[in-house]
């Protein structure tokens, strides 16, 4: 924190309104929607910026995108963005919580699906809605201008459709003002009020696969009279998991087939069968080698079969790179926030977020929060807390949140605005 005078307010603002967070959290942990379809998620977030009294709320930005834009009353250049991401998950919820969620979308393609916020964008929006809501009531003492940006279909919209990071900024949600810097947190499986920061990739590059095959539907009890292509189905599959083999094994990459569906029922032998899945790669130049190598070995072992594959590559998703620069400017702010004890490096993981094509393009940070019942060890090792919930992955169905993390967040998010805005957080050269 700056010696400011306006950093104790914004604390005692964040404390007054960490109880409104926790409220807005638990009502959309209840009220959860799948990407591409967050409307309430949107109205509730377009009423209360508009309540706020902000210069501009825009809405409707690649599908349910929602942007605030607070313009400070004191004179400034710097343009801060804050953002968080909305969607949830299809996933059946098992955490426990007196406010799980039990919505089951029934329209959604694929579904119908039980829904859930089992990757905490429940709590990225209300810490950012918190945040607008500090910083709305200190305007006046703000050089600058703060975007408050809160993104549909993080999780990726279904195949078809489209919406996210990269369509926003195509639809120029930033483009008046641009920011100068991007700032963003995901809330995860670390010590509660924890902060997680990587030089480098925070995230791995990610794409989306799919793979029709096309063999000659029969009956099942003259499969000779056709072309079955759900062993080549079963083959490719188990093929996959060979692919890190032929990369180095010290830039890891992993390849996956999570669903496969095909065209008819169970005594017959199918016409189509199409495989979905995803790459993810450290390293992310090494995406096409990948893309290259899997489209081989489905084509090959379809032709093995007697069939046919088309492979397609969809949603490519960016590395979240941060900048050793941006990580330099930005940690005083942090670590005087949440104490410089509680901030630490982490390793580098094959998660996915296309917060990258915010950060990638105006620079900026985007950091883990914690929010489980966990510690370091001694050895700087994570550790479950004893007697606790135990540390648990985002898109697990036992997945849960410490709501006292949220109120840290809303904090980060305000200092980090501010800092940027006064040009204490300034990248070097």
């Amino acid at each position: 924190m700056s010696g400011d005078p306006i950093s104790a307010e914004l604390d005692e603002r964040a404390a007054a309104v960490e109880q409104q967070v926790i409220a807005w959290r638990h009502h959309l942990h209840q009220n959860p929607e799948l990407s591409n379809r967050e409307v309430n998620t949107a109205r509730l977030i377009t009423d209360h910026l508009t309540s706020l009294n902000l210069d501009e709320v825009r809405t409707g930005i690649s599908g349910h995108g929602v942007v605030g834009v607070l313009k400070g009353g004191r004179p400034g250049v710097r343009v801060v963005a804050l953002r968080a991401d909305m969607d949830a998950l299809p996933v059946k919820e098992d955490s426990g919580e007196s406010f799980a969620s039990t919505v089951v979308d029934e329209d959604y393609p694929g579904g119908p699906f039980p829904v859930a916020h089992a990757c905490g964008h429940d709590g990225h929006t209300a810490m950012l809605l918190g945040a607008a809501t500090v910083l709305a009531g200190v305007r006046g003492q703000l050089p600058g201008t703060v975007l408050f940006i809160f993104q549909p279909a993080e999780e990726g919209a279904p195949a078809g459709e489209s919406s996210g990071a990269k369509q926003m900024i195509d639809e120029g949600a930033c483009d008046d003002p641009a920011p100068t810097m991007v700032f963003g947190m995901h809330l995860g499986p670390l010590p509660s009020g924890y902060i997680g920061y990587r030089v480098g990739n925070q995230f791995g590059a990610s794409g989306m696969i799919k793979i029709v095959l096309t063999g000659q539907q029969v009956h099942g009890s003259t499969p000779w009279m056709g072309v079955d292509p759900m062993p080549a189905a079963g083959a490719i599959t188990v093929g996959v998991g060979q692919l890190y083999r032929q990369v180095s094994a010290f830039d890891p990459i992993t390849v996956t087939i999570g669903h496969i569906e095909d065209v008819g029922r169970f005594n017959i032998v199918p016409d189509t069968v199409t495989l979905w899945g995803t790459i993810r790669c450290s390293v992310e130049e090494d995406m096409a080698d990948i893309q290259k190598r899997l489209t081989t070995l489905a084509e090959q072992t379809a032709a093995a079969y007697n069939c046919t594959a088309e492979v397609n590559y969809l949603q490519d998703v960016p590395a979240v790179h941060n900048l050793k620069k941006w990580t330099d400017a930005v940690l005083p702010t942090v670590k005087s926030v949440v104490g410089a004890e509680k901030a630490f490096e982490t390793p580098p993981t094959l998660g996915y977020d296309n917060v990258s094509e915010f950060v990638n393009k105006y620079g900026g940070v985007y950091l883990m929060l914690g929010a489980q019942d966990g510690e370091l060890t001694d050895e700087g090792e994570l550790a479950p807390t004893p007697g606790g919930r135990g540390l648990v992955p985002n898109h697990n169905p036992r997945f849960y949140l410490d709501d006292d993390a949220l109120a840290q967040g809303v904090r980060l998010h305000c200092h980090v605005a501010y800092d940027h805005l006064t040009g204490t957080i300034t990248p070097a050269g």
